[in-house]
């Protein structure tokens, strides 16, 4: 991993091949919003506020990234530049060749936007009813409007949703609902921002292994902005850290829990109450509660090794395994690299 600091780190747009193979391009763009606080009766302060400084990458087509960081980091302004919702202070962007700003419409007949805590859906007709607008909007020929219909209502399981008024949906629902309609003019690149928000088990792994069909057997570029790690894990090979608008990591996942020295923690339940687990090193038990014990070891190594230990030495009742917190892992990281230190493999 390389480091370095200041505009010559941002100069490294190549992280994922050259300017010129790659399928998204983002050199040294900013964003920059004027913001007025009150200050006094009738007095307002005008105060500039950086949401994205000088942060440049490269994805390849095909590629799937996760795009990560604490709330206000810059996440959603940046793939709001990307789509041509907002026009950067500065730098540079190109999707597909396109300058988004500049050619925002026909631009959006080649991405797909799914924003977790918003719907592009109309509230209060059946969810058809919001699929045949898109047809007509996108202007989808009606032979493959109806076959990517059919398939995606398949994958994601929303025959008996069809007839259904938005409103009356769950957040998984609405959820799977949303990503079909991101999907039906089959764009070549598809942002999601927070696409498994509050949803359960079921649902997040049913977006998950839809996702991943996606990549694999349509080619689709995918950058997905999470909170949840298990997203990134199950999904993207890469992952690209950003805080306080800059890029901090770009790189493999495993290497971002070795710069955070993140942990998981393996939640084991025995028949009856036993002295802590003789652990293999580097794992430890770090809590004993009655039958129940907590072992943290580090997260870029498989847990599949330490349970089948315990299943093989103790009277194993149940085990879980948590992720850490996505938080936490980058605010160790950044502990790690020090102040204003930015960190690109």
């Amino acid at each position: 991993m390389n480091t370095g600091t200041g505009a010559g780190a941002a100069e490294s747009v190549d992280s994922a091949g050259s300017a010129e193979s790659a399928f998204i391009e983002v050199d040294r763009i900013e964003k920059v919003f004027d913001v007025r606080k009150k200050t006094g009766f009738l007095k307002r302060e005008l105060r500039r506020v950086r949401a994205v400084d000088s942060i440049s990458f490269t994805v390849a087509r095909g590629e799937m990234v996760g795009y990560i960081g604490p709330n206000g980091a810059g996440k959603s302004t940046t793939i709001k530049m990307l789509t041509g919702i907002l026009v950067p202070s500065g730098g540079r962007v190109r999707v597909a060749g396109i300058d988004p700003s500049r050619e925002r419409g026909r631009l959006a007949y080649r991405i797909g936007v799914v924003f977790g805590q918003r719907t592009t859906l109309w509230w209060d007709l059946p969810l058809i009813d919001s699929y045949r607008l898109a047809h007509r909007m996108y202007r989808i020929p009606d032979a493959r409007y109806r076959e990517n219909l059919d398939r995606l209502v398949e994958l994601l399981d929303l025959g008996e949703l069809l007839d259904v008024p938005v409103r009356q949906l769950s957040l998984g629902q609405r959820m799977r609902g949303d990503i079909a309609a991101a999907l039906l003019h089959d764009p070549e690149v598809l942002y999601l921002d927070e696409p498994t928000i509050g949803l359960d088990v079921v649902s997040k792994a049913k977006v998950r292994e839809f996702l991943r069909e996606l990549n694999s057997e349509r080619g689709t570029t995918v950058l997905l902005t999470t909170h949840d790690l298990q997203d990134i894990e199950q999904l993207c090979s890469r992952v690209m850290v950003i805080d306080h608008g800059r890029m901090m990591y770009d790189g493999p996942l495993t290497g971002l829990h070795e710069a955070g020295e993140s942990e998981r923690t393996l939640v084991v339940d025995l028949e009856r109450e036993l002295p802590p687990i003789d652990a293999p090193a580097p794992a430890r038990v770090v809590r004993v509660e009655g039958p129940r014990q907590w072992l943290a070891f580090p997260a870029s190594e498989s847990a599949a090794p330490l349970v089948a230990r315990i299943a093989a030495e103790y009277p194993l009742v149940d085990l879980s395994v948590r992720e850490p917190d996505i938080e936490a892992v980058i605010a160790k990281m950044l502990h790690s690299l020090g102040d204003g230190t930015r960190a690109i493999t």
